[in-house]
């Protein structure tokens, strides 16, 4: 063998290092970490409504709007033109109207349009859906406060004093208001307070989310039966106070009746209305939802 041959073997690790020296090529989209989440839309075919879910809809809009606005009326026109209209502590009679007229419009027309806005609107950003939410309920506020200083002052000021918190009335009244109250409170620190820390109070929020939801129900139902049971103690009340020469033959107190009694059936109705657009499984706001969860 030739001495001063050379083998080719040692040639093999030089190549090996020549190539560990190469620099890397540019990294695949495989080796990339994935992007962040983001609230973004994509089409949702399952829950694309068509023209009787669209007729569905807008029945439900229309029929409940009509309804919570057509109550607040009704209860204006009986006390305007029934009750003698409204006065505050100089006269403790008319005072007292004041208390169905702002019940109504803070448990009933406040809050009902509260509820269905947060449920039915879907075409705002969930954040602005909120605020809406929080300002209806915000409103109700100060009608539900007069509203029980109206009733409470007149009571202490007629001659003679009435007595208080004696009826079922005023005792699910009591457990209304303290159910609302909690309601505003809760549903203030949970969902827009925590939105501070977003992230970390996910959990939390998307845990409070079904009980909120079902109490505020429970809440509305609870204020319609509360006005159903006010009506029905002053219509006894009305009954037993006329005489013989107002009796209820004459055609003004049947009116009167009449249009208590269509109060009642429309707060059944608006019970009813609310209870389906709350419990409807998707609204058409958009064909789009969001990828990642509202909360």
């Amino acid at each position: 063998m030739d001495t001063n041959s050379v083998s080719p073997l040692p040639d093999a690790p030089l190549a090996m290092m020549e190539n560990e020296k190469t620099p890397p090529g540019t990294p695949s989209a495989i080796d990339m970490p994935p992007p962040p989440d983001e609230k973004r839309y994509e089409e949702d075919p399952e829950n694309a409504w068509n023209c009787g879910s669209w007729f569905e809809y807008l029945l439900i809009v229309i029929l409940s709007t009509i309804l919570l606005v057509g109550v607040l009326v009704l209860t204006l026109f009986w006390i305007i033109f029934y009750r003698g209209g409204f006065a505050w502590s100089e006269n403790p009679k008319l005072q007292f109207n004041l208390h169905p007229v702002l019940m109504v419009a803070g448990f009933i027309t406040f809050s009902g349009f509260s509820i269905l806005l947060y449920r039915l609107c879907r075409c705002l950003k969930h954040i602005y859906v909120k605020l809406v939410h929080m300002l209806f309920h915000a409103c109700a506020i100060p009608c539900i406060a007069l509203g029980f200083l109206a009733v409470f002052d007149s009571h202490n000021l007629d001659e003679p004093p009435k007595q208080n918190f004696y009826s079922l009335h005023t005792w699910l009244g009591f457990v209304t208001m303290g159910m609302f109250v909690m309601q505003f409170v809760v549903g203030f620190f949970s969902f827009l307070i925590l939105l501070c820390c977003e992230n970390r109070t996910y959990n939390c929020r998307a845990t409070m989310v079904p009980i909120h939801a079902s109490f505020g129900l429970a809440n509305f139902m609870l204020a319609i039966a509360t006005c159903v049971t006010g009506l029905i103690e002053k219509e006894r009340q009305m009954i037993s106070a006329e005489t013989e020469e107002t009796a209820l033959s004459t055609r003004s107190s049947e009116i009167e009746h009449y249009i208590m009694n269509s109060m009642g059936i429309v707060l059944v109705a608006i019970g009813i209305i609310v209870s389906v657009a709350v419990r409807r499984s998707n609204a058409p706001a958009t064909a789009k939802v969001y990828v990642t969860e509202r909360i």
